[in-house]
């Protein structure tokens, strides 16, 4: 009989059975996939560490989750710089007086917001992705670096879309094109897999174990990190998110791109981006190993369900199951980014986790 039996063995999941473990609960992690580690699961393919999932950057400013994530792994000073292509045009992302440079050859920050100014008259009170993405950046940016890329990612009209998700794209009248302004950046040297493996020393874990086929290790509380629709049977209805599928290719070359991510923004290139996993760790080799990530249609209990898509539809029928999880909190704790029907960072999760666990005690 476990005191815990924990949904999932990505962030949220292997936190919360480290920190019982540590206070003396027995606890047991089931995870339906093959592996430990979640999305951020990292394999290493000829000396390169490859981000199957797409690409992690572990940024914050919170030194608290910091100084407790160092404890399982070495990270280098990886500082995420951005590139996308656009009918064979590269720009700087995400957008600053680089972008604008390029676009429209201005040198400095009023020449620049003047434009955008210009180029998003008649948008007081953005109600879409796209009023907001004009309102931020005006319509040529728009046009090219946003539009077709949304398109295809989401496999939905930016007007579909909530204005809310565009904000998560910085926008700076700066020469800086750090993707981050955290404190605290990097790569874990070595790869996240190394992470869960430390996480999880010493703990039961079970993979290819799915939580609703039943036959479950006996427990007395719960903690799921999976879909939260899915757990209370879809009696509100179904939960929409984006999905994305990955292609890994090994290319006999040491250098294939020059940069760890590369965006492309023509909705007709039917990839969004291509990932070059050596560059996140500048490993030094003849051969390369790359990632394009295609968008596909999520298609429930078919496909990997990824990020939330928080419109007010969405948003709507979550509430309805939060409700119904406060119902039973003493027996189930939701969390992570489908228990939370939330768009989490890595830090995010490791802050809600420690927060979550912190209040548990024998």
């Amino acid at each position: 009989m476990y005191d815990y039996l924990i949904v999932g063995s990505g962030f949220f999941g292997s936190i919360c059975a480290y920190e019982l473990n540590k206070k003396g609960f027995r606890v047991c992690v089931i995870e339906s996939r093959d592996h430990i580690g979640g999305n951020c699961y990292t394999e290493n393919k000829d000396d390169i560490n490859v981000q199957l999932y797409g690409a992690h950057i572990f940024h914050t400013s919170n030194k608290d989750v910091w100084d407790w994530i160092n404890q399982f792994a070495d990270f280098n000073n990886y500082r995420h710089h951005v590139l996308a292509t656009y009918d064979n045009e590269i720009y700087s992302l995400p957008f600053s007086m680089w972008t604008f440079n390029k676009l429209w050859g201005v040198n400095y920050p009023d020449d620049a917001k003047k434009i955008i100014q210009e180029q998003s008259i008649g948008i007081d009170d953005p109600s879409n992705l796209e009023e907001q993405a004009i309102k931020l950046v005006g319509k040529d940016v728009y046009e090219k670096l946003i539009k077709g890329y949304t398109k295809k990612q989401w496999m939905k009209d930016p007007k579909e879309l909530p204005k809310e998700i565009i904000k998560r794209l910085p926008v700076r009248f700066i020469w800086d094109n750090n993707y981050f302004f955290d404190k605290y950046q990097g790569i874990p040297i070595g790869g996240y897999t190394q992470i869960f493996e430390r996480l999880l020393d010493g703990i039961d874990v079970r993979l290819n174990t799915n939580y609703f086929d039943g036959d479950l290790p006996k427990h007395d509380k719960l903690i799921f990190t999976g879909p939260i629709d899915k757990f209370f049977n879809y009696k509100y209805g179904k939960l929409e998110y984006k999905t994305v599928r990955f292609e890994h290719k090994f290319l006999n070359q040491p250098n294939y791109q020059g940069v760890p991510v590369m965006n492309f923004t023509n909705y007709e290139i039917p990839y969004t981006r291509i990932i070059e996993h050596k560059h996140f760790e500048g490993i030094n080799t003849d051969y390369t190993w790359i990632t394009h990530e295609y968008p596909q249609e999520y298609v429930t209990d078919v496909t990997e369900p990824y990020y939330p898509v928080n419109d007010k539809t969405n948003n709507e029928i979550y509430f309805k199951y939060k409700e119904e999880s406060e119902k039973i909190k003493n027996y189930v704790l939701f969390g992570g980014r489908l228990a939370e029907y939330k768009y989490y960072d890595m830090h995010q999760v490791i802050e809600q986790a420690l927060i979550v666990v912190s209040k548990i005690n024998k």
